[in-house]
């Protein structure tokens, strides 16, 4: 099992940036793609990243794409969410998982359940 922490969520106006952290526990961190969901008020949880075992791929949202990067330290156990230009639609909690998987049709999914607790991000317009 891996335990997930997030931190760095916010209010932020429109336009702004904002970095999301997630510390994992356990030895394990490098052997799980690591990845970020999102939930907002209303609406079902959603696919926002991942980055592969290595931090060599990784795959968007096209919601996302072009104003978020996610990126990794295997050696802190880390994984990071840098969110530029952000919009009002963008406001959500923000998920980390682990060992994100992809179904037969090719949509990423987090099939153990590894989650973190949340952090919100607000968008101001």
């Amino acid at each position: 099992q891996v335990q997930l922490v997030e931190s760095g969520g916010g209010l932020v106006q429109a336009g702004g940036s904002l970095r999301l952290a997630c510390a994992a526990s356990g030895r394990t961190f490098s052997s799980y793609p690591m990845g970020w969901f999102r939930q907002a008020p209303g609406k079902e949880r959603e696919f926002v990243t991942t980055i592969t075992r290595s931090g060599s791929n990784t795959y968007y949202a096209d919601s996302v794409k072009g104003r978020f990067t996610i990126s990794r330290v295997n050696a802190k156990n880390t994984v990071y969410l840098q969110m530029n230009s952000l919009k009002p639609e963008d406001t959500a909690v923000y998920y980390c998982a682990a060992d994100l998987q992809t179904d037969s049709r090719g949509n990423w999914y987090n099939p153990n359940d590894y989650w973190g607790q949340g952090t919100q991000v607000t968008v101001s317009s």
